[in-house]
């Protein structure tokens, strides 16, 4: 059953409850990861930030203090202080990970698509063909193959002749590329919060 305390109270009370931190969790991770995504359009770095950012809030929760806004206001901040580290430094920093002992883990197939579905692409069209061709061809027919035509990864490593790992690295960061050029042009394909 969910805890009915709000985030605020379930933030504080974490402190001393490290299980009512699951809830926080449980009701954000989806469209903090949503949020993520949408700005960095690479689903490993947006799998990647998000878990930073929970890991991060999770580790100081003891730092968290009440000032009247939501709780989640509070993990989006950290959020969006990940995202600024991450277009710096051009890495996710996983200190927080390995603070709170989570261990790394690849991202599965699966979670790769639902990542991608979150990420509403149609309102950069233009820009994003401008774009796609900055892009290195292996990494532009790997975008084509996977985003334009939507075919699953096996599919897109067939027929680029590579592994589905390989595809997988193309699409990465071939989506990478973007998100930086993007952000170069004052374009963010990302909702805003909606918490």
């Amino acid at each position: 059953m969910p805890d009915a305390r709000s985030d605020t109270e379930l933030l504080l009370a974490s402190r001393s409850e490290p299980s009512a931190f699951v809830e926080v969790y449980r009701r954000h991770a989806d469209e903090l990861l949503r949020y993520v995504a949408g700005r960095v359009l690479d689903p490993e770095v947006a799998a990647e930030l998000t878990a930073e950012t929970f890991a991060e809030a999770f580790a100081s929760r003891g730092s968290y203090r009440d000032t009247g806004a939501e709780g989640v206001a509070w993990i989006y901040g950290i959020a969006k202080h990940q995202l600024g580290r991450y277009f710096r430094r051009g890495r996710v920093d996983t200190a927080a990970r390995k603070r709170i002992g989570l261990p790394e883990r690849p991202l599965p197939p699966e979670d790769y698509e639902r990542i991608e579905e979150l990420v509403d692409l149609e309102p950069f069209r233009a820009a994003l063909v401008e774009a796609l061709g900055t892009l290195d061809e292996d990494q532009r027919r790997a975008l084509e193959l996977r985003v334009v035509d939507g075919l699953p990864y096996t599919e897109v490593a067939a027929r680029l002749a590579c592994g589905e790992q390989a595809a997988r690295q193309r699409v990465s960061r071939g989506l990478r590329k973007l998100a930086l050029l993007l952000q170069e042009r004052g374009l963010q394909p990302a909702t805003e919060v909606t918490s």
